[in-house]
């Protein structure tokens, strides 16, 4: 389980937002004097229910598909375009998190091209996205291999995400240290050796006795753990 501040830290990107697109959003539009509000539903339903725990929390597939809507965002496509790619893309794969299926990488241009046209039709937004050559750039500025870098899949779905694929020394794994960061070598989760750290006037060799590990996995969770606070 990850909070929302946890897995904006991962994603890279504010808690407000995820909630918007997690768990959906009332606005104020207005007409002259007359003012309307309008509910925006979420985009799709998180694995855990916020009524039955009593807080916000989210899974490991939300967490990797919330990557690819960041990206989505990020290069200016308007959400109901976001929303059509994950209803048609469901329909397609057959999947509930469909963004982060192996098959998305390849299939997924043709998905986001007709989510395209269809909210055009639907006069939604401006034409501009619509030019076949803008379209095209698009999504591959967006599903580059980058993003998918670090992703091991079975059966098509993702399993674990290494967010280092370079190292590939920290992983996230929901089946282990309930899907937060970890040392791979060891099992000791990045944030506990990064606590540990501090608390030992940031003497790596010490940690690294308490926890029986080399002195490069520390150095590997804290280089980790620096970077996420730079995104907090």
């Amino acid at each position: 389980m990850y909070t929302l501040a946890d897995a904006a830290k991962l994603v890279r990107t504010e808690p407000r937002k995820i909630k918007r697109w997690l768990y959906g959003h009332v606005y104020t539009a207005r007409h002259g004097a007359t003012r309307e509000h309008r509910v925006v539903s979420p985009l799709w339903s998180p694995q855990y229910d916020r009524e039955e725990l009593g807080e916000a929390v989210i899974g490991f597939q939300d967490l990797l598909e919330l990557r690819v809507v960041k990206q989505f965002v990020l290069h200016g496509v308007p959400l109901p375009v976001v929303r059509r790619c994950l209803d048609t893309a469901r329909d397609v794969f057959g999947r509930d998190h469909p963004l982060t299926s192996h098959r998305f990488v390849t299939d997924g241009s043709t998905i986001f091209a007709d989510s395209l046209e269809s909210e055009a039709r639907a006069g939604e937004h401006d034409g501009e996205l619509l030019d076949l050559h803008s379209r095209q750039y698009t999504f591959r500025s967006i599903i580059k291999d980058s993003l998918y870098a670090g992703i091991e899949y079975e059966d098509g779905r993702a399993r674990r995400w290494y967010p280092q694929p370079r190292s590939r020394v920290v992983v996230v794994d929901p089946a282990f240290q309930f899907g937060h960061p970890m040392i791979e070598a060891c099992g000791v989760p990045t944030a506990t050796l990064y606590s540990s750290f501090l608390a030992e006037g940031q003497q790596k060799a010490a940690v690294a006795r308490i926890f029986d590990v080399p002195v490069r996995h520390v150095e590997a969770a804290v280089r980790f753990e620096e970077r996420l606070q730079q995104v907090a």
